[in-house]
């Protein structure tokens, strides 16, 4: 299935042009819905069986969240799509490779059924040699209704043009 994003970053935006953004936010994403299906995969594929996240059950009485809530770093490994969505990686650009992550830290709980969105800002674009830049975003997750955020941190990547 190929999934076709839309560009939100500001007109203009583009590798030759990166450095000129760096300081201003570039965009939210479109809200993301964390249902236990989404939290039942992530457990599935990272083990993390916790009941707090699996167990609907025992999460709705023993839980001080009232039910299940999302692993943080789901909600972390889901920045990368938004950043995508939103145009992070510029669209002439050939390939881009996460180089990192900085400072996470994991803020309040995402509790399943709920919708979270990144709101990214742009912090560098340093030229790292001939067509490839690091490129630094400062990152929230929002939580729809909340006034908590979910996550924040920096995320880095590597980001080409050319050969």
């Amino acid at each position: 299935m190929n999934t076709v994003f839309t560009n939100k970053v500001p007109k203009g935006y583009c590798f030759d042009t990166m450095e000129k953004y760096v300081g201003l936010e570039l965009g939210l994403s479109d809200w993301v819905t964390i249902d236990q299906a989404r939290i039942d995969g992530f457990a599935g594929c990272t083990g993390d069986h916790q009941w707090i996240h699996v167990d609907c059950k025992r999460a709705s009485s023993e839980s001080p969240f009232g039910g299940t809530i999302a692993h943080g770093f789901l909600a972390l490994s889901l920045l990368a799509t938004m950043q995508l969505e939103l145009g992070v990686i510029p669209a002439d650009a050939d390939r881009a490779v996460n180089a990192g992550v900085n400072n996470v830290r994991f803020k309040a709980p995402v509790r399943s059924g709920r919708r979270i969105r990144a709101r990214v800002r742009l912090l560098s674009a340093e030229p790292k040699g001939p067509n490839r830049k690091l490129l630094i975003t400062a990152n929230t997750v929002e939580i729809d209704g909340e006034s908590d955020i979910a996550l924040s941190g920096e995320l880095a990547a590597m980001v080409f043009k050319g050969a």
